[in-house]
């Protein structure tokens, strides 16, 4: 991923509904949710929600698709994947970590 897409996707993350929403589509899978479930889980407007599916679609985090007169919306696993590898890349000093789920330099691993 180019930065200036990972700066995109990281500033749709950083407001607290879109984070929250974005985590909903990654927990629902390839079905995805419609706007409106989206919008009464989280306690947002609507309205507001729109706004920040917009945002998460304007990063390229989510893809949507129509159903009768629904909007559904999908995480894009692939983009997800993708910027959670540009930023653990380096991660250890490039060395693949022994244990993923706790990556931390080498530097600072505690001795078994």
């Amino acid at each position: 991923m180019q930065p200036d897409r990972i700066i995109r996707c990281l500033a749709a993350l950083a407001q607290e509904h879109r984070l929250a929403a974005f985590r909903l589509l990654v927990q629902a899978g390839a079905d995805g949710i419609p706007a409106g479930v989206l919008a009464d889980r989280l306690g947002v407007p609507p309205s507001s929600m729109s706004f920040h599916l917009a945002q998460l679609a304007n990063a390229g985090l989510v893809t949507q698709r129509r159903e009768s007169r629904s909007i559904i919306y999908s995480a894009d696993y692939a983009a997800m994947n993708g910027l959670m590898g540009y930023l653990t890349e380096n991660c250890c000093g490039g060395v693949p970590c022994d244990n993923a789920a706790s990556c931390e330099p080498a530097t600072t691993r505690k001795s078994a």
